[in-house]
């Protein structure tokens, strides 16, 4: 905005009353406070969760990789993350995990 039209959208209108100013800013701040509580604070706190989990994988883990790579944890070494998929061992970011699952030996061996 030019400094004329901030001039104009707060200058006076002639007519008695100056409360549209301040009705004006508690609706801007009800709308800032709506998207923080809609938007913004949900993703902050998943991505949070997600972080967590990933500093808690650890060996025989399944995990998902972001380009869609399905297998379990084998080995761990600082950023990279050794995954055997099928007959495959993939050597991964850890940052490119995109989801932790429970171990599948867990899961058959409770029902």
């Amino acid at each position: 905005m030019t400094p004329t039209t901030l001039f104009l959208l707060f200058a006076p209108s002639g007519q008695p009353g100056g409360r549209g100013l301040g009705i004006f800013l508690f609706q801007m701040a009800a709308f800032i406070a709506i998207i923080y509580f809609l938007l913004i604070r949900p993703k902050v706190q998943q991505e949070r969760k997600h972080r967590e989990q990933l500093t808690q994988v650890k060996r025989g883990d399944e995990i998902v990789t972001a380009g869609g790579l399905v297998g379990e944890v084998v080995h761990i070494k600082d950023d990279r993350v050794t995954v055997k998929t099928g007959e495959a061992r993939v050597v991964v970011q850890r940052d490119r995990i995109a989801e932790v699952r429970s171990p599948t030996g867990a899961e058959s061996s409770a029902g």
